[in-house]
């Protein structure tokens, strides 16, 4: 990990989705669910394996609606609270490949929405800045822009929520 201030190497996305943190949750806990959402559009994961505990480790690909097959990543779930948080590292399965530390945090509010909130720690500002210049902000909307639609189509699989 760099020397850098933490403030330089880190980026937030949020979202504020129309379903309850449970909801949004379970979401992100089933690779059924996450194949749904994951990604930016055009790109599906193809590959997407899930030991969803702390101390567990996922595995996803994707591939392009062209059959461009993407580099694999992975990474450990560090922190899972249910229905509040999930915490885990993730880096290219390459030798050698920087990581990140993702922090999702499902915050609901009176209304029964969840401010969603996606915080990403990058190993250095070189790699935040290569992540963003690779489309990483774009990527990710375009997944949570999916999310917004799977947990709706998860809501009516659970009659409402």
């Amino acid at each position: 990990m760099s020397d850098e201030p933490q403030s330089v190497r880190e980026i937030f996305i949020t979202r504020l989705i129309d379903a309850p943190a449970h909801l949004v949750f379970a979401a992100h806990a089933d690779p059924v669910h996450v194949k749904r959402w994951f990604g930016p559009v055009g790109w599906p994961l193809t590959k997407c394996e899930m030991d969803f505990r702390v101390g567990g480790r996922f595995r996803f690909q994707m591939t392009s609606d062209k059959g461009e097959l993407g580099p694999p990543f992975g990474g450990t779930y560090l922190e899972i609270v249910p229905h509040r948080r999930i915490r885990y590292d993730n880096s290219f399965e390459e030798p050698g490949s920087p990581v990140m530390v993702t922090t999702i945090s499902f915050d609901e509010d009176a209304e029964g929405r969840t401010l969603l909130t996606h915080h990403t720690v990058f190993e250095s500002k070189a790699m935040r800045d290569d992540y963003l210049g690779q489309g990483f902000e774009e990527g990710t909307n375009s997944g949570l822009d999916q999310l917004e639609e799977g947990v709706a189509e998860l809501a009516a699989e659970m009659g409402g929520g």
